[in-house]
């Protein structure tokens, strides 16, 4: 059989080269174009870097009405004895392997609580993070005690355990690890300088449901740790928290310094004094729910943050949030820092530029750190007044505490929201919007 010869550009005719001369111009045209769409900032008219639209995952269902219907079916909503504080306690120590566990109205009322225990009393020092919720410290001044507020890691954004010691004094009664973000702290190093100095370690988890410090439940290397239950925390009651404790000297005091400082298993009259920061069996019926959702939303927020990582390590000019490899970050939030000698914009442009690209951020955390605030810096915690220093027993002067690297990190860090309800393709998209916002203002 014959077989022609391909044709060669001698056998086509001139209509049919321009026909595929146009065409291949057309098609490389669109190309270029795409190409410049997808490297072009969105601010600027550029294609958006998030392809996908987010939305929040139901946070509360069948599990929850569950528990409800039961509490309706009780004669009491008070705590002591509840059924649904019996089973959230039950759930809880499923999870976290406390042999005291204590629920309560708040993380901060978790952290009154702990400190109570531990006996702080006036002009006893606290040392804790500077960037974090003044809850960490409510208790510690109530009790009247003194805050002593310590540098944090530049990147994991926890308590520099370097700067920890420096800071010990004769007066320093415990430290307050605040697992910021939801990132463990570098727990073994903060226990060795706590056992050195014969002080006693709290474990603030307020933003840490579910995080793993070595592959173990957080809270188990401290004395005491504390979590909340307010309304942005990733399992919730609206308001709540849990104080627990494996250590005989402190585990006993939680339900006592919970409950208006009266011993409801031993009896015997008021022994202490405290506030009454009871859980009702509402809340407890909620938290009970909440606890089967924590393992499935936990995983998620760890898996999206790590990819996020993945994605940005390696971004001249941009610092991703630090977390150990053998540790679970449950990401409350995910903090980025940028190296602003690195690019020709400041934070607030950069992150409008995120946004533009569809990446849900906003500049910073808290505005200034803890100790900058007017009422540390007026040193009016009581009625514009601070007793144990007008009485002399403490010589803290708030207006001249310095913690260099937390300034550093409130001026250039970028705060991402992480979430169960994202998707793989929208973290993808976000280290798009990062790459691309880094490369277009690049020095």
């Amino acid at each position: 059989m014959k077989h022609n010869p391909p044709a060669s550009p001698s056998h086509v005719s001139r209509r049919e080269f321009i026909t595929a001369t146009s065409a291949a111009l057309l098609a490389a045209g669109a190309t270029t174009a795409k190409s410049a769409g997808a490297s072009k900032l969105a601010i600027n008219g550029g294609d958006k870097a998030v392809k996908v639209t987010v939305k929040r995952a139901r946070r509360w269902g069948d599990l929850e009405r569950e528990r409800l219907n039961a509490m309706l079916e009780q004669n009491s909503l008070f705590y002591w004895k509840g059924p649904q504080t019996a089973l959230a306690l039950e759930r809880f120590k499923k999870i976290y392997p406390f042999k005291y566990a204590h629920t309560c109205a708040s993380g901060t009322a978790a952290i009154h609580i702990a400190v109570a225990a531990t006996g702080v009393g006036p002009g006893d020092e606290v040392i804790t993070s500077p960037i974090t919720d003044i809850g960490t410290v409510i208790g510690v001044i109530y009790q009247q005690g003194v805050p002593v507020f310590a540098d944090l890691g530049a990147s994991t954004y926890n308590l520099d355990p370097a700067d920890v010691e420096r800071r010990i004094t004769p007066k320093t009664k415990a430290i307050i690890a605040v697992h910021l973000c939801g990132n463990p702290c570098d727990m073994d190093a903060l226990k060795a300088i706590a056992d050195k100095h014969k002080l006693v370690l709290i474990e603030d988890a307020c933003q840490a449901w579910g995080a793993k410090y070595r592959g173990q439940p957080i809270g188990a290397v401290g004395h005491i740790a504390c979590w909340s239950l307010q309304d942005s925390k990733h399992i919730t009651t609206g308001d709540g928290g849990m104080v627990a404790s494996n250590d005989e000297r402190f585990g006993p005091m939680l339900q006592k310094f919970g409950d208006k400082g009266g011993d409801r298993v031993k009896g015997g009259g008021f022994q202490s004094f405290a506030t009454n920061y009871r859980m009702n069996e509402l809340s407890a019926a909620f938290l009970a729910a909440q606890l089967e959702r924590l393992e499935g939303i936990a995983s998620k927020r760890a898996e999206l943050g790590n990819l996020l990582t993945e994605k940005i390590t390696g971004i001249p000019g941009i610092r991703p949030h630090q977390v150990h490899p053998e540790d679970r970050c449950v990401y409350w939030f995910y903090f980025m820092r940028f190296n602003t000698e690195a690019f020709r914009c400041n934070r607030a442009e950069l992150v409008k530029a995120l946004q533009a690209e569809g990446v849900s951020c906003s500049g910073g955390y808290i505005n200034v750190p803890l100790h900058r605030e007017p009422v540390f810096q007026n040193h009016g915690f009581f009625a514009g007044h601070w007793p144990v220093r007008e009485m002399g027993l403490t010589k803290m002067d708030f207006t001249k505490h310095h913690t260099p690297e937390v300034e550093a990190i409130l001026q250039n860090g970028i705060r991402f929201i992480i979430h169960e309800g994202m998707t793989e393709e929208y973290i993808l998209g976000a280290a798009e919007a990062v790459r691309k916002a880094a490369k277009h203002y690049a020095v």
